[in-house]
């Protein structure tokens, strides 16, 4: 059996339809804060666009610089591509994602993988034949 996805108690279908004020009552401060400030134009554009893909309005994938945009119930199941710094990540907007800034999903980092040192790494190498 599957387990339904709820957000503090309330079931994805009621999120959806809840009004923004007691939306924001159920989020955490940082997000309550950040949202009761206001919508910045950048935001208000990328919403805009999310709510045109989510009714098929929109053919081009939409790809945004803007990370700091808090994940609300009716962009569940749209896909976005956020800058990571060097390209464009394709995240796709899960329910559990509610509440939580879109670019906590997208690393802006490489894990560092180091090699074998060469010739020159250390004065002991000096010694070390090449073949």
């Amino acid at each position: 059996m599957v387990k339904e996805f709820d957000y503090r108690g309330i079931p994805l279908d009621q999120l959806q339809n809840m009004s923004l004020e007691k939306l924001f009552e159920l989020f955490p401060a940082r997000a309550r804060r950040s949202l009761t400030r206001g919508i910045t134009d950048g935001k208000r554009k990328l919403i805009e666009e999310i709510k045109a893909d989510k009714a098929g309005k929109s053919k081009n994938p939409i790809k945004t610089h803007i990370r700091d945009l808090i994940v609300l119930p009716y962009m569940v199941g749209v896909t976005v591509n956020v800058f990571s710094g060097k390209e464009f990540v394709p995240v796709t907007i899960t329910p559990q994602m509610i509440g939580h800034f879109i670019g906590e999903y997208v690393r802006t980092n490489k894990r560092v993988v180091h090699g074998a040192p060469g010739v020159g790494a250390s004065r002991s190498s000096l010694y070390v034949p090449l073949k």
